[in-house]
């Protein structure tokens, strides 16, 4: 058996447990028997995170859900086939529902061709839809759920006491998930979602790219200050070459370094 290594009281980040990059962040939220995922990934580490599971000793037919916090490729590929070897339940955002059960591969981002991305999105059926204010429940934890559109229509986060599970609305370099009309991106709901983390008396955002921090409420006013300026901006578009918050997490994966929770 493998050592937990938590970064929170009750959650696991696959990423941090295996010491690499596996793809997004994948979070296991467990209290006694009961654990849930937060997002899997690319279809082609899901046989990894699955063989990490067992060897953190989690039952595979104690998980209560996995949940989806939008339909993006890179989150859900490989959700039908955890769902069907776990024998559980899918979750996500009703506007989440229909591109994920037909495997629309132009609204989830597995085929755009002029990056010469063509992908298969396995489709998948939500069992259970939930909406802003709605409670999942893992043992006696409760993940409030968040509707945070702005990156897609379906967007969510979950609060857990002080954390937040913050999907793709916020990174630790103050970039944002990929703005793009095609899976259902809106700026003026993106910079609404952002304010209302602001708002919020969170104290750590757990996204799901790259590393955990602490809500930084300068960081945030300036990734909004800019979304608004991109409202009035034609040469807006999503056309990065790379990625450098990637490269710095990869580094701090092979260093073994978790986010400072003490201070």
């Amino acid at each position: 058996m493998l050592e937990r290594k938590p970064i929170f009281p009750h959650v696991i980040e696959m990423n941090h447990q295996a010491g690499q990059r596996l793809g997004c962040n994948v979070y296991l939220i467990y209290d006694g028997p009961d654990w849930a995922l937060i997002d899997i990934g690319y279809d082609d580490t899901v046989e990894e995170i699955v063989e990490l599971i067992r060897q953190l000793d989690f039952p595979l037919s104690a998980c209560r859900t996995v949940i989806a916090t939008h339909a993006d490729v890179d989150h859900v590929q490989g959700l039908a086939q955890v769902k069907a070897l776990f024998k559980t339940t899918a979750t996500g955002h009703p506007l989440a529902a229909q591109p994920l059960a037909q495997g629309d591969a132009v609204h989830t981002f597995a085929k755009i061709p002029a990056q010469d991305i063509d992908l298969e999105m396995p489709p998948v059926t939500l069992d259970r839809l939930v909406e802003d204010g709605d409670v999942i429940e893992v043992g006696s934890l409760r993940l409030e759920v968040w509707h945070t559109p702005g990156h897609t229509d379906s967007q969510l986060a979950f609060r857990l006491g002080n954390l937040l599970f913050s999907g793709d609305n916020i990174y630790r370099d103050g970039c944002v998930g990929a703005i793009d009309a095609h899976h259902g991106s809106d700026i003026p709901a993106f910079i609404e979602s952002l304010e209302r983390i602001r708002q919020s008396d969170v104290e750590w955002l757990l996204p799901s790219h790259g590393p955990i921090f602490r809500k930084d409420d300068a960081l945030l006013e300036r990734t909004i200050h800019r979304l608004r300026g991109y409202q009035s901006m034609a040469d807006f578009g999503t056309c990065a070459t790379h990625w450098p918050l990637m490269e710095e997490w990869d580094r701090e994966l092979a260093e073994g370094r978790f986010p400072q929770t003490s201070g």
